[in-house]
């Protein structure tokens, strides 16, 4: 699994630029702003969802362009496969794979990426929110049906809310049978979400336990918050639920109530008390055994997108980190200011100037 040819039009700070590169690793250096987490954005454009930064898709398009960008790549094995918007339609993705229009889900059938961003290192202690999009990024790179069954009972529990919100503005009765379907489509892929979830954490789980000890803390696994019982369950949960759903304004049980609770095993502390250190530490080792995973059950291995990732890592872990890196195979992105960060890495290398990469 890896990008060996990747074009951008108008995307961020880049007019047109092309990147070709093989698996292994890849480490892109410059200078603050020169663009480099563009080019790992673009990477994640790759897959369902925004992105790394989880951004609007108009905000995507460079800034003194026409409007509209494209985001297109070659992987191994010759699959084309490329996402944009058009100025036209600025918030309506576009996609494409060997040639045919696509829906973004069906990205998840040729690619699976992962990625660490400084704005991750606060994800065990800010809300809720951030570890469930990263667990689902983890479950989808295992089952990529996983995006459907959100986006389906995303779709429907919005659906239910407004129905829900019309009925407390205007006094009304809502249709019964329209409720009732809304509540049988979130039953359906609220719990195969749930489901799906418990399968990556019980084996992700268990993988982390089973490492030896290294460079890298050892996380314990769980969800915690609104758990799976079954669909007739949650559809009894939903259609009972309805008043007291109405007057909070907004569902109360499901998937989307869930949370990830992860430990430092070595120190039995939740992770939100560990130290800032030993936070990037658990993280680091959740995506690379996460990876592993993957490669083990899928049988190809996720891209990594690993931004700044070595900025903060003693030389000591800076190689252990390539040295893993490098052990486990598949196609890895890093970036950074200083080149010397990564003298230890064999690694294909460029540098970032704005609006251009070129070989380093």
């Amino acid at each position: 699994m890896a990008v060996v040819r990747l074009a951008l039009t108008d995307f961020r700070s880049y007019a047109s630029t092309l990147v070709t590169c093989g698996p292994g690793l890849i480490v892109l250096t410059g200078e603050n702003g020169a663009g480099k987490t563009n080019i790992l954005e673009a990477v994640s454009l790759l897959t369902p969802g925004r992105g790394l930064r989880g951004a609007a898709l108009s905000e995507m398009a460079r800034s003194d362009g026409p409007g509209g960008f494209a985001v297109a790549a070659r992987l191994a094995g010759d699959v084309e496969i490329g996402t944009g918007a058009l100025a036209t339609a600025p918030e309506r993705r576009q996609v494409r794979i060997n040639g045919a229009a696509a829906s973004a889900n069906a990205l998840s059938e040729w690619l699976a990426v992962l990625w660490l961003t400084p704005a991750m290192d606060r994800l065990f202690v800010d809300s809720a929110s951030g570890r469930r999009r990263f667990l689902d990024r983890l479950v989808l790179a295992l089952e990529p049906a996983h995006a459907v069954h959100a986006a389906r009972y995303e779709a429907a529990m919005r659906a239910r809310n407004r129905l829900l919100a019309d009925v407390r503005e205007s006094g009304r009765q809502a249709d019964p049978a329209w409720l009732a379907s809304l509540e049988v489509a979130m039953a359906e892929h609220g719990t195969a979400l749930g489901l799906a979830r418990e399968r990556t954490v019980a084996a992700l789980g268990q993988r982390l336990t089973e490492q030896a000890e290294g460079p890298f803390a050892r996380a314990g696994l769980a969800l915690d918050g609104w758990a799976v019982a079954d669909e007739d369950a949650f559809r009894a949960e939903l259609a009972t639920g309805r008043g007291r759903d109405g007057a909070a304004g907004r569902t109360l049980a499901g998937p989307h109530r869930t949370d990830l609770a992860v430990t430092h095993l070595g120190k039995g502390q939740p992770a939100a008390r560990a130290s800032t250190g030993e936070q990037k530490a658990l993280l680091l080792g959740i995506v690379l055994a996460h990876a592993d995973l993957v490669a083990a059950d899928v049988g190809r291995r996720p891209i990594l997108l690993l931004d700044e990732v070595a900025a903060h890592l003693d030389p000591l872990r800076r190689a252990a980190l390539f040295d893993r890196l490098a052990a486990g195979g598949g196609q890895v992105w890093m970036t950074g200011t200083e080149p010397a960060l990564f003298e230890q890495a064999d690694a294909q290398r460029f540098v970032v100037v704005q609006g251009m990469v070129m070989d380093g």
